[in-house]
């Protein structure tokens, strides 16, 4: 990692979302989120003081700033090297609770670990002497009691800080190019998926998602739905729905209203059998008039199972209503048909990458298995 001009962005984008007051003059006046530099002196004394010899990019950091402000979004303080010290002697309440998520016969990474983190909100930033890769990189670990989470364990203090810089966009959302090229990435990414490549795809989307781009959240539950991935598809329809995530006009998008839409009334009607929250249900929690009003005014639409909606556009949509007319007891021969009819289908939007409101009807639900929808995603289809 060249620390400084990546420290430097990433101060450029703070200081361009921060609010009025919020930031330390000493920020605003140097254009920079660090401190002097340590000098080879300083990072020898620490090491002399701790015993042992830093890892290459810790130590590269200090001899570039020593410590930081605002790591992420709830990190407030990096330790220097006056401060740096062993996470048992600074703060030893932290490994009782958590022990058992990563104990060890030698210790534990608590025991051993070398607290960076001097100021957080009910966390924690330390570094593992014990777990030391080839080129003598420390593993690193975040841990915020809150989150009710095990510790995150990262490959080196570099991951972890480059995990807290997405977090920081996650959160702000500084205009820049960090923001465009990843905004380039997720149409890469688009682009990818439609042409059959799901495994590129999905891994540019998901970092995407850590960067805040809303349309890798909005591309990548597609995926997510039609891989059968039921859980982490309802998580990401649940963000979409929610109010601070909520993309602009996405209540009226036909990608929501018609594909979408029809899949989360249909898992609203499976819940309840299954006597468990729907995403529809979680996102009426609170203040919501237009979740309510959407409800409410699509609820006659969808009241019957597999009605109410088109599986896409009309040269897709008739063959597979022929299909499931012929089929509908014979999924094996029901699939083969939805996949022969797949090169007529056409997206409704840009950001429509699948088919999506084939899994809001019950039967051709139960045609697509994982592997069936895996390889209609693997399948290229029309851009």
């Amino acid at each position: 990692m060249d620390w400084e001009p990546w420290l430097r962005k990433w101060s450029a984008e703070w200081i361009s979302t921060a609010e009025p007051g919020e930031l330390d003059p000493a920020v605003t006046r140097e254009e920079w989120l660090g401190f002097a530099p340590a000098s080879e002196d300083d990072v020898a004394a620490a090491e002399a003081r701790l015993g042992v010899r830093l890892p290459p990019s810790y130590r590269q950091f200090l001899r570039c700033t020593n410590g930081w402000r605002d790591a992420g979004g709830f990190v407030w303080r990096l330790r220097d090297t006056t401060t740096v010290g062993w996470l048992r002697d600074l703060e030893p309440f932290w490994e009782e609770p958590w022990e058992d998520f990563v104990g060890a016969d030698d210790g534990t990474c608590f025991s051993r670990g070398l607290l960076v983190s001097l100021e957080a909100d009910a966390g924690i930033l330390f570094l593992d002497p014990g777990d030391v890769d080839e080129s003598g990189e420390w593993a690193a670990y975040s841990l915020f009691s809150w989150r009710a989470e095990p510790p995150a364990r990262f490959a080196s203090f570099t991951a972890l800080m480059e995990d807290l810089y997405a977090e920081f966009h996650q959160m702000r959302k500084p205009a820049g190019e960090t923001r465009d090229g990843w905004d380039a990435e997720v149409e890469r990414a688009r682009v990818a998926a439609l042409a059959g490549d799901v495994g590129l795809a999905a891994g540019v989307l998901a970092r995407a998602e850590d960067f805040g781009r809303e349309r890798a959240t909005l591309l990548r539950v597609q995926i997510l739905l039609l891989s059968r991935e039921w859980y982490e598809a309802g998580m990401l329809l649940g963000r979409l729905l929610h109010p601070s995530f909520l993309p602009a006009g996405f209540l009226t998008d036909p990608l929501f209203t018609e594909e979408l839409l029809p899949y989360l009334f249909d898992d609203h009607l499976r819940g309840a059998r299954q006597g468990r929250m729907s995403v529809l249900q979680g996102a009426m929690i609170g203040e919501r008039p237009e979740i309510m009003s959407l409800i409410s005014e699509n609820e006659p639409r969808f009241s019957r199972p597999g009605e109410g909606f088109t599986y896409g556009n009309p040269e897709f949509d008739e063959p597979v209503r022929r299909a499931r007319a012929a089929h509908q007891d014979d999924p094996d021969a029901l699939w083969a048909a939805i996949l022969a009819a797949l090169p007529l289908w056409r997206p409704r939007t840009p950001d429509h990458i699948a088919p999506v409101a084939l899994l809001a009807d019950p039967v051709l639900a139960a045609a697509i298995t994982p592997a069936r929808g895996r390889e209609l995603l693997t399948t290229p289809r029309h851009p």
